[in-house]
Parts: C-alpha cells; sequence; structure tokens
C-alpha cells in the first residue's frame, strides 16, 4: 500500500506542530482528517490540503468525542491508516508551586488523550493494519524541576506507547506504535509557555542553551520525523523512542 491510499488522523492539528504533520502528512499523498476543539482554524487547516480532507471537532480528554470522530471516519473513509495522538499542552510549575487541578488538565488532555486516541483507533485501524504516532517529548526522558507535570504526562506517554506497541505486536494486527521526543520546537506552544514565567526573556534563553546545536527546532523537522513513521519504510520500527532534539537529552 502506498502512501496515496492511506487515511491519517492528527489531532491538535489546527495550529502548531500539528498544522505542520497534517500538511506534511497530505504532500506525502495521504488524505488527512485535521481534529481539533478549534473549528474555525481546523477548517481553514483542511481546506488547504488534499481535496478529499476534511476537519472533525475532537476534545481529546471526551471519550464520546473519539467514538464519534472515529466512527465518522469510518462512515466516510472505511478506514484508518495513520493516527497522530499531537494534541497536548506543557504547564509550568515545580512540584510544590502545581495545584492538583492543574497537575490533572495536564494528564486529561496529553495522557488521557493519547490513550482514548489509541484504544478506539485501533479498532479501525486493525483492519488494515497501520501507524500510531505518539508525541511524547525530550521531557518524558530528561526532567527539569519546572516541569513536574509535563515530565511525568510525557514520561506516561512515553511507556503507554511501548505497552500499545507489545499489544499491537502480540495481537498481530498490523498496528506499529512509536513515541516522538522532540526538544523545544518554535510553535504558538512555546509563547504560551513562555507567558506563564515570570521572565519571558531569560526562560527562552534557557530554552535554547538547553539544546547544544545552539537553537529551537522547526515543525519541519517533527513532521519529517512523523512522516517516515507513518509510512511503509519504517514497518520494522515500533514500541520506540525516536528522539528529535538538537541533543537536548546527550
Amino acid at each position: 500500500m502506498n502512501q496515496e491510499s492511506k487515511v491519517a488522523l492528527v489531532t491538535g492539528a489546527a495550529s502548531g506542530l500539528g498544522e505542520a504533520i497534517a500538511q506534511r502528512l497530505a504532500a506525502d499523498g495521504m488524505v488527512v482528517v485535521v481534529a481539533d476543539i478549534d473549528m474555525a482554524n481546523a477548517g481553514r487547516v483542511a481546506k488547504a490540503l488534499t481535496a478529499s480532507s476534511i476537519s472533525l471537532k475532537l476534545d481529546v480528554t471526551q471519550e464520546q468525542d473519539w467514538v464519534e470522530a472515529i466512527a465518522a471516519i469510518e462512515q466516510q473513509f472505511g478506514r484508518l491508516d495513520v493516527l497522530v495522538n499531537n494534541a497536548g499542552i506543557t504547564t509550568m510549575g515545580t512540584v510544590e508551586d502545581l495545584t492538583l487541578e492543574a497537575f490533572k488538565h495536564e494528564f486529561s488532555i496529553d495522557v488521557d488523550g493519547t490513550f482514548l486516541g489509541c484504544k478506539h483507533g485501533i479498532g479501525l485501524m486493525k483492519k488494515n493494519g497501520g501507524a500510531i504516532i505518539n508525541m511524547s517529548s525530550a521531557a518524558g526522558i530528561k526532567a527539569s524541576s519546572l516541569l513536574c507535570a509535563y515530565n511525568a504526562a510525557k514520561g506516561a506517554v512515553t511507556m503507554l506507547t511501548k505497552s500499545v506497541a507489545l499489544h499491537c505486536a502480540e495481537q498481530k494486527n498490523g498496528i506499529r506504535c512509536n513515541s516522538v521526543h522532540p526538544g523545544a520546537i518554535h510553535t504558538a506552544i512555546i509563547d504560551k509557555t513562555l507567558a506563564q514565567s515570570e521572565d519571558p526573556d531569560a526562560l527562552m534563553e534557557t530554552f535554547v542553551a538547553s539544546h547544544p546545536v545552539g537553537h529551537l527546532g522547526k515543525p519541519s523537522d517533527i513532521a519529517s520525523i512523523v512522516s517516515y513513521l507513518a509510512s511503509n519504510e519504517s514497518g520494522f520500527a515500533t514500541g520506540a523512542q525516536f528522539v528529535v532534539d538538537g541533543g537536548m537529552t546527550l
């Protein structure tokens, strides 16, 4: 099966990294389902992609939204070949600073959303096999005292990915599951993270300095590795961590 016959679902695809991933998969020839809670921008992104691409409203924390999204994809396309669980947030704060509410909110999007995507996506994907790509982070490997919730959530995504990969391998359903671990990528989410800091300029300098290459990554850097993991060329890769972080975790 070549790229042109594949259907891909990308969450959090209305902007930033998700938009870049959707654009790359569409350029590869896939039909892309642009899923987000921001329907205005999701529609804008989908309209600029292939003629068959569509947008869907999807709150990744709500199981019923996932049920309805997968049903809509099955009804319209009859298959799902690639699932990119990209939707996520970054919450700043130490273990002493964070409220339990903020900690749980981070998990609800980054972990619950990824779990629900895998759970419900597999049901449709196993008809033909396919690839699940979960967006973890360099923060899922290397800790920071200021990223207590984010470290914990992305660490959970990393291990969830391995569990899903092992399950699919044991079931012989043809589905591979891998995680991608970006360093700091220059998107709007960086600006939102900086806005939580008392000294945004100093925090940005810290972000840059933490990358031995001396600069932040570009959305296209991550979209490229997602493209590879979504392709048949990565057919022997599953349960693996693909680190694209400018040397941050070295």
